[in-house]
């Protein structure tokens, strides 16, 4: 019941904010794809640049969409409404409210995710999206949202969340096989990009989308660092650091 209270209130909230929601999911999405996509026209691993950005925008636009939707809200609840007095003091578990935490901002980043493939349908890419396709979203969603709970519960003022996005979405938005392959950079490099999770997400979305064998591997890696992460969220949340 713990975990249906929190989707119910994710639920509330998107409802309400339905349009800016939408539209947030849509534009820098659509600007990529106008901009790389369709104004550079170019080759890339043998097809049209458009067939190879176009999955890996929707990797981004899903980690985007799961990370937003948790970290910052989290943070503005845990440091100005003061709303964790009232989650260590309920009978919900403290478990099923993290889970319902990042359960709710995976399905708002598969939402994100989904726009853009509408989006994309008329321009006739050829592209394959399919039940795989939309597992991996969850994932890679799961991961970010989990991300999103760590790190709004690190963060000590409001500032520290669009830093971090700064420093480590933002990077991770341009470098993981999204805009362009891993496998042009220098070695070393290009190892440790291509095991972050964006990275994984991409390629796996993207080979599916050209009706190739992705590895399973990549959905491992996922896995490992959602267990990993929602670790970390437990030790803050039952230890109340930072809350």
């Amino acid at each position: 019941m713990g975990i249906l209270t929190v989707l119910w209130e994710k639920w509330a909230e998107f409802k309400r904010d339905f349009y800016k929601i939408t539209l947030a999911a849509m534009i820098a999405p659509l600007m990529y794809i106008l901009v790389f996509g369709m104004g550079i026209q170019t080759i890339s691993h043998g097809q049209s640049y458009l067939n190879f950005l176009i999955p890996g925008v929707v990797a981004l636009t899903t980690m985007n969409g799961s990370f937003n939707a948790i970290a910052q809200n989290l943070n503005v609840q845990r440091l100005y409404e003061k709303a964790f007095d009232q989650v260590m003091i309920s009978p919900t578990p403290l478990w099923q409210f993290i889970v319902g935490q990042i359960i709710g901002g995976s399905l708002r980043g598969i939402y994100a995710g989904c726009i853009i493939i509408l989006l994309i349908l008329p321009i006739g890419t050829n592209l394959c999206f399919n039940g795989w396709t939309f597992l991996i979203m969850f994932l890679n969603g799961a991961v970010f949202s989990t991300l999103g709970v760590v790190v709004s519960f690190y963060a000590k003022s409001h500032t520290d969340v669009p830093r971090f996005s700064n420093y480590v979405i933002m990077p991770m938005a341009y470098l993981c096989n999204t805009f362009f392959s891993s496998d042009s950079m220098p070695g070393g490099l290009r190892e440790v990009i291509q095991y972050l999770p964006l990275s994984q997400a991409s390629s796996m979305i993207r080979s599916i989308a050209n009706r190739e064998i992705f590895s399973y591997t990549g959905m491992l890696v996922l896995a490992g660092y959602l267990i990993i992460l929602a670790g970390i969220a437990f030790c803050f949340l039952y230890k109340k650091k930072n809350l």
